[in-house]
């Protein structure tokens, strides 16, 4: 009795943890970082680092946007002070990190 009682937890806890491993609705990544579907953040550049700058939009809400394997095409012409806009792929958040691609900055008009 205590064999098929401790089967059928283990069993049970097997179920569980592959339950936990599920993908996201709609495959491996969802939203518009699936799609690629491109967005445009504009305002001020406040700094630069080496992966990652900060731009703070009209209404005062700033985004730190994150990028690896290079400097995105157009940051290294830009200065801290420029009004950009930033186009990119992904999720952008003012509390959360940034999880997509920079895509280019350009000096907005």
């Amino acid at each position: 009795m205590k064999r098929v009682l401790g089967c059928l937890l283990a069993v049970l806890m097997l179920l569980a943890c592959a339950g936990c491993g599920g993908k996201q609705p709609g495959g491996e990544s969802s939203g518009a970082e699936k799609n690629g579907e491109e967005k445009t953040l504009t305002g001020t550049l406040d700094e630069v680092k080496d992966f990652m700058f900060v731009v703070t939009d009209d209404q005062g809400n700033s985004y730190a946007l994150t990028f690896e394997g290079g400097v995105p095409e157009g940051l290294a012409d830009r200065e801290v002070g420029d009004r950009v806009t930033v186009t990119y792929t992904g999720e952008l958040s003012v509390v959360d990190p940034f999880t997509g691609t920079v895509l280019s900055v350009e000096k907005a008009d």
